[in-house]
């Protein structure tokens, strides 16, 4: 299978607004793929109707070949602001929710296990949820999205509030997920994070995608950052000069 995920026509209005247009956003099998745009550009919410977290009012959605409802096995997810039940520890988590995804006990405990240890989690893991820091909460929630072995994942903002050395636990996770036959899709407004890891990227503003393709494509000769600014920057950096600011 060529693509992972081939969405066409996406739409999604809150009220008045138009969170994302007609979006259309295509994913190669074995790849990590970048969405980026400024804020309120209609990424989240496209990643949320990707995975059946939102309910799209028009376009289709095809993940591995399925509908979205018949591929979630196959999927792992990182969803914006995750909730997570703060009573319980990091590793009771990864446990619970292996069972839910209906792995053996004795595999369930073997992964969270190694799980835990590759993403630096072997403090925080033995501490309840609700006196975790945002980092390590972003570890057990990714950690939560690999321990069934998917073939795809869905990770908005997987790095946010993450440490350096995290990150780099979580790049290497993620770039042995891909060369293993994996496809990752990921948001986050770091372009030199895209530039290190993705094979391709998707420039998404005011709900359409504005550029889109191999990471060097878009970048077109220069950094993914001056390429991103001068695709969306013009209407989202003020012109005001602060001159009161100067001393």
């Amino acid at each position: 299978m060529e693509t992972a995920v081939e969405i066409r026509g996406l739409v999604k209005t809150f009220g008045q607004f138009r969170a994302v247009d007609g979006l259309d956003l295509t994913v190669r099998t074995g790849t990590c793929h970048g969405v980026v745009g400024p804020n309120g550009a209609g990424k989240s919410t496209t990643l949320g109707m990707t995975v059946g977290l939102i309910t799209p009012d028009a376009g289709t959605i095809r993940l591995l070949g399925h509908e979205v409802r018949a591929a979630r096995a196959l999927l792992g997810v990182l969803p914006e602001g995750l909730d997570l039940p703060e009573r319980l520890t990091g590793a009771e988590l990864l446990r619970y929710t292996a069972g839910l995804r209906g792995l053996d006990p004795a595999v369930a405990k073997n992964r969270s296990a190694e799980l835990i240890e590759v993403l630096g989690l072997t403090k925080g893991a033995g501490t309840p949820l609700a006196d975790c820091s945002t980092g390590t909460r972003k570890k057990i929630g990714l950690a939560q999205a690999l321990v069934h072995a998917p073939r795809l994942l869905v990770l908005d903002e997987p790095f946010e509030a993450v440490d350096p050395v995290s990150a780099l636990a979580i790049r290497r996770v993620l770039q042995r997920f891909v060369a293993g036959g994996g496809t990752t899709v990921l948001s986050t407004h770091s372009m030199l994070l895209v530039e290190q890891m993705c094979d391709d990227v998707t420039v998404v503003h005011r709900g359409k995608v504005v550029a889109a393709g191999p990471v060097s494509g878009v970048a077109a000769g220069g950094t993914l950052e001056d390429r991103f600014v001068e695709l969306v920057g013009a209407d989202v950096v003020g012109a005001g000069s602060l001159d009161w600011l100067t001393q």
